[in-house]
C-alpha cells in the first residue's frame, strides 16, 4: 500500500492517538546514512513531543534488517503473542519485499518447517525510502487480509484502501506494508499500478501449460480415429443389409435415424423443439427461387477454451512486461527521508530551527553523494525548470528567511553576499543563514590552500595528481592575488580584505580553469541560487551544513575514536598501526546459495561496530536547543576524521591515476586499489564510494579535456582487496561530472575568444548607435535653428531606439535558449543515464555463479571473491550498466 503525502500527518495522528502507556515501543529500524540518521533525529523528536515509546535499532544492510525481523518484529506479532505494533523503515527495505524480509510472509527460512498463517498480524510497516525503484509488492499489495467474495471466490481486499491506495478513512491495526509516496508513484507510476491490479485478477498461465493442452488435445484426436473408422464401417455394412431387407422393416429404421438427427437442423429454418425436420425436407423450386426469400447468417463461432488462454497470456505478457521494464531501468534517488519528515513536521505545526537544520544536513549529504545525480532542463516557453533537489533547496531557502528573521542592523550588512559567515551574532545566536559557500571542503577548519586542494571539484579539474596541477593551483592564487604564504594560513587568519574580494576573484579566472560553478554566481534566481546554508553555535562555532555532512558521514565510514587518524596515519611511523578492516568488524554477511559462507570467526567476539559508530553520529547531532553541548564537542572532535578521509582519497585517488591503473573494458572503466596504505581503510563501503565517486570525476575530466564526447564508457568499478578476508569490495558508478559541464581546452580558448569578439562587438555596436543618434540630434538642431522651432522629443527617440535593440537582442537569446530547449527534451528519456549496476551485478552471478555478497542498500555495491573478481568482471563487461 502507499499514502498520499498529503495524508502523512493524518497517519501519525493516527497513531498518536492509538498510543497508551501499555503500548508496544515503536521500532524505528534505520540504515547507516547521514540522511537516514537526520529523519531519525526528526521523528525521534516528534515521538518525544508526543510521549511516545520507540526504540532505534541501526542495520548495515540486508543480513542485519533480516534478524531485526527476526529479534524484534516478529515477538510483536499476534501470532507470536504480541499485540501487534509500528515498525518504521527508514531509508532501507525499500526496493526489496518487505514482508519476506521481514518474516511477515510466514514463510520459515528453515528446511521442513511448514508456512505459517499470519493473516492478521498486526504489525504494520511504514517505509519512508528515497532509493528507486520501489519494490512493487511494498507499493501496491494489500498484504495478507484475505476476504471471500459473492461468488465464492478468495480475493485480497483491505477496507480503506482502493487499488493499492490508503485513502482518508483507512483504519490501522490489521499490519501491512505502508509506504511513504513523495509524489513519484501518484504521478508517474499509473501504468505499473494498472498492471500490477490486472496480474494479481489474472490465473497463473504459462506457454508450458498451453503446450501440455496441445499434447493432450493431439492424444485424445489419435484415440478417437480409429474408432470413428470402425463406426463408418458398422454403419456402411448396415445400410448395405436394410437394401437387401423387406420394405416393411425398412421404414421403421428410417424413421429411428430420421428422430434421431431431429434435434440439430442443419439450416437456421427449422425449429429443434418442433417433430418436423425441414433439414430433411428438400427445398421446393419455388423456395429456392423466391426473390423475398431472406437466409440469415449463422451466428459467430465462439472462441475455443485454447483462443481465450492465449489471450489471456498474451496479455499477461504485457502487463509482465511493463512491471520488469520499471525494475530494469536502473536505481536513483528521489526526495531524501529528513526533507520528507520535516514536511511531516511542518504539517503538524512542529517545525523549528532544530528539525529545518537537521532536514538541510540530510539533504546536503544526498546531493554529495554520487548516486545523487539530477539536472535541469527548460520547459517549452524557454524558461529554465527546477529539478526536485533545487526545488527542495528553493523550499529550504524560503523556510531558513521565515524561520530566522534578519535583524535591522544586519540587514545592511547582510545584503554584501561576498564573504561566507565566520562566527554568530551574538552568544546566544543560533540561527541559520544563508552563504554563498564555496565548493571548498570544510574552509573554515583548514588553509585555503588544503580546502582547495582536498576539494573533489577543484582538484579533480585542475590535475592535482601531477606535479602540473600544483602549478596550476599557485598560477590560479596567483591571479587571483593570494601569495602562497597568505593561502597557508588558516582562514580565520587571512587578511580581511581578501576574504571579502574572495568569491568575485573567483568568478573572474575560474572559466580559464574549466571551474564553473566553484562559488555561486550572480545570476541566479533571486540572487541566492547555489548558496549554502550555515548554523552558528553562539560563540563556540559556526559550521555549514556541508562541514557537518560530511564529518558526519565521516564518523560512520572511518570510525567513532577520534583519535584514530593519529594511530592509522602512515606519516606517524611511531604511531602507525594497520587499522582493522570493516569486514573483519562487522558481523557476517547473508551469501547466496553457490557461494562459501568462510568468514572470519573471530568478528562474532568483536564488538557491535554498526550501532557503534550509528550513536556516535547520532549524538553528534544533538539539537542545539538541548542543554547538553557534547554533540557540539564530539563533532568538532571528528573534524579531524573527515580531514583523515579528504587526504586519503586524494593520496590513493592520485596514484590510480598517475600510475595509469584505470583500464577501459567494453561498458566501463574499471580500476583495483590493491596496496598502499589506506587499503583497510577503503574496505568500507561509504569510503570506497567516495575514492570511485573522485576517480570517475578525474575520467571524466580528462576525457572532456581531450574533446570527446561524453558517453556510456565512463561508467567506473572500482575494486578494492581486503586481504584478510580474501575477497574485493566492488562498487560500481555511473558518468562523472557533477552534472556541470566539463568543456575541452579547445572549447575553453573558443570561449574566451567568442567572450571577446562578443564584447568588442558589442562596442562597436554601441559606438556606432551613439554615432547614429549624435548625427540625427545634430541634424534636428540644425533644422529645428533653420525653422527658429525647438525639438524636445530627443531624448525620447534616443530611448526608443535602445528599447529596440535591446528587445532584438532579447528576443535573439530566447530564440537561442527554445532550440536549446528543444534539443533537451529530445535526448531527455525515462532511465537515462541510471545506474544499472544492481541489475547487471544480479545477471552475472546467476550467469557465472562466481561467490558474491549482495548486501548493502546500494545494489551497487558487492562483494566478490578474490579468485573469481577476473571472471566476474569479464561477464560484466558484456552488461549494460548505465540506462
Amino acid at each position: 500500500m502507499y499514502l498520499p503525502r498529503d495524508q502523512a500527518g493524518q497517519l501519525y495522528e493516527q497513531l498518536v492517538r492509538n498510543q497508551h502507556p501499555l503500548s508496544p515501543p515503536v521500532l524505528i529500524i534505520t540504515s547507516l546514512g547521514v540522511d537516514a540518521l537526520c529523519a531519525t533525529r526528526i521523528l525521534t523528536s516528534l515521538m518525544k513531543r508526543d510521549f511516545i515509546q520507540h526504540k532505534v535499532q541501526p542495520v548495515a544492510g540486508y543480513s542485519e534488517l533480516q534478524d531485526a525481523g527476526r529479534n524484534f518484529v516478529l515477538p510483536m506479532t499476534r501470532q507470536r503473542g504480541g499485540d501487534g505494533g509500528v515498525v518504521v523503515c527508514l531509508g532501507a527495505g525499500g526496493l526489496v519485499d518487505l514482508e519476506e524480509v521481514l518474516g511477515l510472509d510466514g514463510q520459515s527460512v528453515e528446511e521442513g518447517v511448514e508456512p505459517e498463517d499470519m493473516t492478521d498480524h498486526g504489525v504494520e510497516v511504514w517505509v519512508i525510502d528515497g532509493r528507486r525503484p520501489w519494490n512493487l509488492n511494498n507499493v501496491f499489495g494489500s498484504s495478507t487480509i484475505l476476504q471471500q467474495t459473492e461468488e465464492g471466490a478468495i480475493v485480497s481486499k483491505r477496507q480503506g484502501v482502493d487499488r493499492g491506495r490508503v485513502l482518508p478513512h483507512y483504519a490501522p491495526g490489521k499490519g501491512g506494508i505502508i509506504v511513504w509516496d513523495d509524489g513519484d508513484i501518484q504521478d508517474d507510476m499509473e501504468a505499473e499500478r494498472e498492471a500490477y491490479m490486472a496480474l494479481q485478477d489474472m490465473p497463473e498461465i504459462t506457454e508450458e501449460d498451453l503446450d501440455i493442452e496441445q499434447e493432450d488435445t493431439e492424444d485424445e484426436a489419435e484415440e478417437d480415429e480409429p474408432s470413428s473408422s470402425q463406426s463408418r464401417k458398422r454403419k456402411a455394412s448396415s445400410h448395405d443389409s436394410g437394401g437387401e431387407s423387406d420394405d416393411g422393416y425398412d421404414r421403421p429404421r428410417q424413421r429411428r435415424r430420421s428422430n434421431s438427427s431431429m434435434p440439430i437442423p442443419s439450416s437456421p429454418g427449422g425449429n429443434p423443439y418442433s417433430n418436423q425436420s425441414v433439414a430433411s425436407t428438400p427445398p421446393t423450386s419455388s423456395q429456392a427461387q423466391s426473390p423475398g426469400a431472406v437466409i440469415p447468417s449463422s451466428p459467430p463461432k465462439a472462441p475455443s477454451a485454447r483462443q481465450l488462454r492465449r489471450k489471456l497470456l498474451k496479455m499477461r505478457r504485457k502487463h509482465e512486461t511493463t512491471l520488469q521494464s520499471y525494475y530494469t531501468l536502473g536505481t536513483s534517488t528521489s526526495e531524501p527521508v529528513s526533507g520528507m519528515l520535516y514536511g511531516l513536521a511542518s504539517e503538524l505545526g512542529r517545525e523549528d530551527n532544530d528539525l529545518l537544520w537537521l532536514a538541510i544536513v540530510g539533504i546536503s549529504s544526498v546531493e554529495l553523494s554520487p548516486f545523487s545525480r539530477s539536472k535541469s532542463g527548460r520547459n517549452e516557453t524557454g524558461r529554465r525548470v527546477l529539478d526536485k533537489s533545487e526545488t527542495m533547496r528553493e523550499v529550504l531557502r524560503d523556510e531558513v528567511r521565515r524561520l530566522n528573521p534578519v535583524p535591522e542592523d544586519e540587514l545592511r550588512r547582510s545584503q554584501n553576499g561576498d564573504v561566507i559567515p565566520m562566527k554568530a551574532r551574538s552568544p546566544t545566536d543560533c540561527s541559520i543563514r544563508l552563504s554563498p559557500e564555496p565548493r571548498f571542503l570544510l574552509i573554515r577548519h583548514w588553509s585555503l590552500y588544503d580546502s582547495m586542494l582536498h576539494s573533489p571539484f577543484l582538484s579533480t579539474r585542475l590535475h592535482m595528481w601531477s606535479d602540473i596541477g600544483h602549478k596550476r593551483l599557485a598560477k590560479l592564487l596567483a591571479k587571483m592575488g593570494i601569495s602562497l604564504q597568505e593561502a597557508g594560513k588558516g582562514y580565520m587568519h587571512m587578511d580581511m580584505e581578501l576574504k571579502q574580494s574572495l568569491r568575485k576573484r573567483i568568478l573572474k579566472f575560474a572559466p580559464q580553469y574549466n571551474l564553473d560553478g566553484l562559488v555561486p554566481g550572480e545570476d541566479g534566481r533571486r540572487g541566492l541560487e547555489g548558496w549554502g546554508f550555515v548554523r552558528s553555535w553562539g560563540w563556540k562555532s559556526t559550521l555549514s551544513a556541508v562541514d557537518v555532512a560530511s564529518v558526519v558521514s565521516a564518523i560512520l565510514e572511518v570510525g567513532a575514536d577520534p583519535h584514530l587518524p593519529e594511530t592509522t596515519s602512515p606519516h606517524n611511523p611511531s604511531n602507525y598501526q594497520p587499522a582493522k578492516t570493516y569486514n573483519s568488524r562487522i558481523r557476517a554477511l547473508p551469501t547466496p546459495p553457490h557461494s562459501e559462507d568462510d568468514s572470519d570467526l573471530s568478528a562474532a567476539a568483536d564488538p557491535d561496530w554498526t550501532t557503534h559508530r550509528f550513536f556516535a553520529a547520532y549524538d553528534a547531532l544533538d539539537p542545539v536547543s538541548s542543554s547538553n553541548t557534547a554533540g557540539l564537542s564530539l563533532l568538532l572532535s571528528h573534524i579531524g576524521t573527515a580531514q583523515h578521509l579528504a587526504r586519503a582519497i586524494l593520496r590513493t585517488g592520485s596514484a590510480l591515476i598517475s600510475k595509469r591503473q584505470i583500464r577501459h573494458l567494453r561498458s566501463f572503466r574499471m580500476g583495483v586499489v590493491k596496496e598502499g596504505p589506506d587499503v583497510a581503510l577503503f574496505s568500507h563501503p561509504g569510503a570506497l564510494v567516495k575514492l570511485a565517486a573522485w576517480v570517475g570525476e578525474a575520467v571524466a575530466v580528462l576525457e572532456s579535456e581531450k574533446g570527446r564526447r561524453r558517453d556510456l564508457n565512463e561508467a567506473l568499478v572500482l575494486g578494492c582487496l581486503d586481504e584478510a578476508r580474501g575477497v574485493y569490495v566492488v562498487v560500481g558508478l555511473g558518468s562523472g561530472g557533477a552534472g556541470k559541464k566539463i568543456r575541452s581546452k579547445a572549447e575553453i580558448r573558443e570561449r574566451e575568444n567568442k567572450k571577446k569578439r562578443k564584447a568588442a562587438d558589442k562596442a562597436a555596436k554601441k559606438a556606432e548607435r551613439a554615432r547614429k543618434r549624435q548625427e540625427r540630434k545634430e541634424l534636428q538642431r540644425e533644422r529645428d535653428e533653420a525653422n527658429g522651432l525647438l525639438n524636445s522629443d530627443d531624448e525620447d527617440e534616443d530611448e526608443s531606439d535602445a528599447t529596440e535593440s535591446e528587445a532584438s537582442e532579447s528576443s535573439d537569446s530566447e530564440s537561442d535558449a527554445d532550440s536549446d530547449d528543444e534539443s533537451a527534451q529530445a535526448r531527455k528519456k525515462r532511465g537515462h543515464g541510471l545506474n544499472r549496476f544492481g541489475q547487471a551485478f544480479q545477471e552475472v552471478v546467476e550467469e557465472t555463479g562466481a561467490r558474491v555478497r549482495i548486501d548493502s542498500f546500494e545494489h551497487s555495491v558487492v562483494e566478490v571473491k578474490k579468485e573469481d573478481l577476473a571472471g566476474f568482471l569479464e561477464a560484466l563487461s558484456l552488461r549494460t550498466v548505465i540506462g
